[in-house]
């Protein structure tokens, strides 16, 4: 079967002393350059993908000097789609002016965005960039792809509130299922199946999943009738790997027609 890859990056972060350890380079598998990368492409036998700038280290420019790369990535091989990174941050506004300048151009199909260096979808100083950001996607046919994990800003009680506003006008991506035991619990559990039901443009991808959650989903998909288009195979590469996300997904979906959607035909409906 034919597999398209909802998520992965590109660009290497600087080393950076995480919860207050020493400097470290955890992203072993980041690549540098678009030849690169797609050489991993036709070794994990991609067809197409999506492309993001890497990101994680505290220093705004990092992430956003890598648009021009992720966009390079999408120009000069008809495989990649590409994301631009943005920011929910009131202070990155100027940067934020650079990357949607960005947005129209041939091979951006998403806008990406993520509260882990900062901001939160319920904070009035993110509240005008995060307009900008979801009513631009949605004027230029973009997906707005979203960062979820536990707790914090990234929690699904927080990143719902986005689906909430924007998603009756916006497509919007959740990446990690809802990231963690209780991301997958709350989506799992009913928000993600009462958000399709409701007419929100909700997809979510399963990097990251613990064991259970996609062998759950199947079945909710199955119980509820809804919900076997909005999700997609994803690798996260570098954070995640494509041996163990395809295991894992393949697993709970079987080798018929749920599989060929995850892994195929809702890359397509969503980024062409």
């Amino acid at each position: 079967m034919p597999i398209r890859d909802g998520h992965r990056h590109i660009g290497v972060l600087p080393e950076h002393p995480f919860y207050g350890g020493p400097p470290v380079r955890a992203d072993l598998g980041a690549r540098a350059t678009v030849d690169e990368l797609v050489a991993d492409l036709d070794a994990d036998g991609i067809e197409r993908a999506l492309v993001l700038p890497n990101y994680g280290v505290p220093v705004p420019d990092v992430a956003f000097e890598l648009n021009h790369l992720a966009l390079d990535a999408a120009q000069r091989d008809d495989r990649i789609r590409c994301g631009l990174w943005v920011s929910p941050k009131a202070s990155d506004r100027r940067r934020n002016d650079a990357a949607l300048a960005l947005a129209a151009e041939d091979g951006v199909a998403a806008l990406k965005t993520s509260f882990l260096l900062g901001g939160s979808p319920t904070d009035p100083d993110c509240a005008d960039e995060l307009d900008r950001i979801f009513t631009t996607a949605a004027r230029l046919g973009l997906v707005v792809h979203v960062h979820t994990s536990p707790g914090a800003a990234s929690d699904v009680d927080q990143v719902g509130t986005l689906v909430e506003r924007y998603g009756d006008a916006t497509k919007i991506h959740l990446v990690h299922l809802g990231g963690g035991m209780s991301g997958h619990l709350k989506l799992i559990g009913g928000r993600f199946f009462d958000w399709v039901e409701a007419g929100k443009q909700v997809y979510t991808d399963t990097s990251w999943t613990i064991g259970f959650a996609p062998r759950w989903l199947v079945a909710e998909i199955e119980r509820r009738g809804v919900g076997h288009d909005r999700v997609l195979f994803a690798t996260d590469t570098p954070w995640g790997d494509f041996a163990g996300e395809h295991a894992r997904l393949a697993a709970a979906a079987g080798d018929g027609e749920l599989a060929r959607a995850f892994f195929h035909d809702n890359f397509a409906t969503l980024y062409g």
